[in-house]
């Protein structure tokens, strides 16, 4: 028992270290992107970008601003994203949709790059990740209901103030918020993955998932990369992933069917968390992914279905 404990302490006290680097890596993200959300606000240029797309982004259920919010998810890590939508006066229906958009479509260049190693086109994941975003934002806009949701980041925005200090003010007071929850969310999940690791937990978890394979259209043999990808995402389990392809414990077929899974449904562990700790509705982000990556997977699997019939039909 004393062992077990002590192993178990060995896991946080190894973990601290990392997530304090972490968390002083997520200052130098949310504090820049923030602060310059603020001034675009105060500037009112955020308000003539608004304008601008306001007709495209009305057609998903979300005001013209928020396009900078998904365009910047493309091309950075969620922190980005969220530090936006927190600096925003959104309803928690509006961040909702923005949330499931991000959530598919976030750090592009790293995370398709990783899955061009495992069996996948780079460009036909990227394609695939933001059209499914698309898709995803209009269909939660005609399924969610339109009233009756409260208010999600800040309730005022930079745009009303006349002094720049109020600015500053607004912009570190909300920030500090953002990031003292997320840091403690952070930190706890970096002692999870320790201990799982440490404990060797991981390969015994990915057997009670092993059932679940044969819903989403996956091999049985799949489940720990599955696992993996949802408990620590693509872009920190991409080397467990690349190892398991080249030492042919999961063949590229496989593995592409499951890189479908994934690109619309990953890390559901610690995304989900970070997005209900500034306010979104667990439910509508793990089921919602989850559904469309079942129907990305089938009709991925469809396709190839008849695809190799007609290739046979033909060489025939």
């Amino acid at each position: 028992m004393n062992h077990t404990i002590n192993r178990m302490w060995a896991c946080v006290r190894k973990a601290f270290p990392k997530a304090g680097k972490t968390c002083v890596w997520l200052l130098k993200i949310i504090l820049p992107v923030s602060l310059f959300v603020r001034l675009l606000q105060y500037s009112g240029l955020l308000s003539k970008f608004a304008v601008f797309l306001e007709p495209l982004f009305s057609q998903i259920g979300l005001p013209g601003e928020t396009a900078i919010v998904f365009i910047t998810s493309i091309f950075s890590p969620l922190y980005a994203p969220i530090a936006l939508i927190t600096a925003m006066s959104l309803s928690v229906r509006e961040a909702t949709i923005l949330a499931l958009m991000c959530l598919v479509s976030h750090n592009l260049p790293v995370e398709s790059t990783v899955q061009s190693k495992t069996g996948s086109g780079f460009w036909e994941m990227t394609i695939l990740r933001i059209v499914m975003s698309i898709v995803i934002a209009f269909c939660l806009n005609w399924a969610l209901p339109r009233n009756g949701w409260a208010t999600i980041g800040v309730t005022v925005s930079a745009e009303l103030y006349d002094n720049i200090r109020d600015v500053f003010f607004l912009w570190f007071t909300s920030s500090m918020k953002v990031i003292i929850t997320i840091s403690l969310v952070v930190t706890a999940l970096m002692i999870l993955h320790y201990i799982l690791d440490e404990f060797k937990w991981m390969q015994g978890l990915s057997s009670l998932f092993a059932p679940l394979m044969a819903v989403f259209g996956l091999p049985r043999n799949t489940a720990f990369l599955w696992l993996v990808g949802n408990v620590v995402g693509l872009a920190y389990g991409g080397a467990i992933m690349v190892e398991q392809v080249e030492q042919k414990k999961l063949s590229y077929a496989n593995s592409r069917l499951l890189n479908y899974h994934l690109a619309v449904s990953h890390s559901l562990l610690e995304d989900t968390i970070i997005f209900i700790a500034i306010g979104i509705p667990a439910v509508w982000i793990i089921v919602t992914r989850l559904f469309f990556a079942i129907v990305v997977v089938w009709l991925r699997r469809a396709y190839n279905y008849y695809y190799i019939k007609k290739m046979k039909a033909y060489q025939s």
